[in-house]
């Protein structure tokens, strides 16, 4: 009977161990597994057996993960204190190199970010950071790769979020901006009064060639003038249009003898 008994507990014990045996992989994941301490071929998607007490395996996620690097105090290249963070995403492409090369890739690949983002933008002025932060994404994903690749990491994108510069920094900016707008209004201003002098001296030109135009020019002025409800309009009249009426009139007046004879 007391072998029965033991008979019966070794069998369950046996099916209990066999059935933790059985491990479920889903599709997204790899297995790394090692027999007596030694890497086995790669376990993939599916129901796997791993022997309790002879096997061990380590899941490896194969999905893109999302990797947040904290705010990083820096000087860029022109003395600019500044607080950047950034966001990188990355994904194991082989498993037995990210189990087998580094301890815990998602840290490492996370504290290459980190030391990797403040080198970039410590080479990098205030005006490359604020303006061109594509080429700096494409160097920082260069070198963190360059770092990652070995444990079987490849780094997909890395995207600079925010980048923070102190309030005396944002005022002067802001005061710089100003100016260089200022600039530019002066600069379409003064454009605008050259072609407006240059129109007018050809529009001046084409009247001077016939009088006749220049006259329909001040009546249609006249007019404008007349459609306002101005009491009194004061318009000037050039004398060549104006002499050859005032002759007439000093020609009808008779001359006039002197009052008074010699003594």
């Amino acid at each position: 009977m007391a072998i029965i008994i033991f008979a019966l507990v070794v069998v369950g014990l046996f099916l209990i161990w066999l059935a933790a045996s059985f491990k479920v992989l889903q599709e997204y994941e790899r297995g790394v597994s090692f027999r007596f301490g030694r890497l086995r071929p790669i376990r993939q998607p599916g129901v796997q057996i791993v022997f309790l007490g002879i096997d061990s395996m380590v899941r490896v996620d194969l999905r893109i993960v999302t990797l947040t690097i904290p705010p990083q105090d820096v000087i860029t290249k022109d003395n600019v204190p500044a607080r950047v963070n950034a966001v990188v995403l990355f994904q194991v492409t082989d498993p037995v190199l990210s189990v087998m090369g580094v301890e815990n890739h998602a840290m490492a690949t996370s504290q290459m970010a980190q030391t990797t983002l403040r080198s970039v933008v410590g080479r990098a002025d205030l005006d490359t950071l604020l303006a061109h932060r594509a080429d700096l994404n494409e160097d920082l994903a260069r070198n963190i790769n360059a770092q990652t690749e070995p444990w079987g990491v490849r780094v997909k994108v890395v995207e600079i979020k925010d980048v923070e510069i102190p309030q005396a920094m944002q005022r002067a900016m802001a005061r710089e901006a100003e100016a260089e707008r200022d600039r530019r209004a002066k600069i379409i201003n003064a454009h605008g009064e050259l072609q407006a002098s240059e129109e007018l001296g050809q529009a001046a030109e084409i009247l001077s060639r016939n009088p006749a135009s220049l006259q329909l020019r001040y009546l249609q002025t006249l007019l404008e003038l007349g459609a306002d409800h101005n009491s009194t309009v004061v318009f000037p009249l050039p004398m060549d249009i104006i002499g050859p009426f005032l002759n007439k009139m000093s020609a009808s007046v008779p001359a006039t003898m002197p009052v008074g004879s010699p003594s």
